[in-house]
């Protein structure tokens, strides 16, 4: 059975920075779903339309078609509960397999300074992060986990590698070598526990220089007859 994981907070919470590392710690076979790329990416939508949007509809389409293709699914976003609620909810219901839902509730303060260390700390400002913002927001489901903002990214699952091959029906894996592997509940166990405050960036081994392509030596002296 397929997972889904859904993984709530306002912007500059963490929710990305968990997510990904959820998504690259498990390997092939999750789907990985983030809201602000398919609405302000993909659809370019404004987050202010209600439910007449497309936003929501495509959004869980897409989360019900990698599902119903045998994917566990990741999905992130600020997902508010006053657009985004219904559809939520309508997912989690009709999932088959195990849901779990996520809160990360870091106050505003705190995602500001979080905002200031990323990379598109310069795409939108504070003012408009304090508009978006909406403190408790979360779900209401059954079994919500909150997860408080002293927590950190662990690096013991920053540092893991990926765990899994594509689904069985990819024919490049199914040809290697498949290695075990690990439920994804592990992994969505250790991100209840994970601690989302650390946002220091993984150093990078550089790659070797190419190498250099010498030219074939010029004999001198005259050429012998053929």
């Amino acid at each position: 059975m397929t997972k889904l994981v859904v993984v709530r907070g306002n912007s500059g919470s963490g929710k990305s920075t968990v997510t990904r590392e959820v998504r690259r710690r498990y390997g092939r076979g999750c789907a990985l779903i983030e809201q602000d790329y398919l609405r302000r990416i993909l659809l370019r939508e404004h987050d202010d339309t209600g439910l007449a949007g497309l936003a929501p509809r495509l959004i869980g389409t897409t989360a019900r078609l990698a599902l119903d293709s045998g994917y566990h699914v990741v999905l992130e976003g600020i997902l508010h509960t006053s657009r985004y609620g219904p559809m939520l909810h309508d997912l989690i219901a009709t999932h088959r397999g195990d849901s779990h839902v996520y809160y990360l509730d870091v106050a505003f303060a705190e995602t500001i300074r979080r905002h200031a260390t990323r990379p598109q700390a310069a795409d939108f400002t504070p003012e408009q992060m304090r508009d978006w913002f909406a403190p408790g927001d979360v779900l209401g489901i059954a079994g919500e986990h909150v997860v408080p903002e002293s927590s950190t990214l662990a690096s013991g699952l920053r540092d893991a590698p990926a765990v899994s091959p594509c689904p069985v029906r990819c024919p490049r894996c199914q040809a290697g070598r498949v290695r075990g592997r690990r439920s994804l509940s592990t992994l969505v166990s250790r991100l209840a526990a994970a601690r989302l405050g650390r946002y220091a960036r993984t150093s990078r081994t550089p790659l070797p220089p190419p190498p250099v392509r010498r030219p074939p030596p010029v004999r001198s002296g005259p050429r012998r007859p053929r």
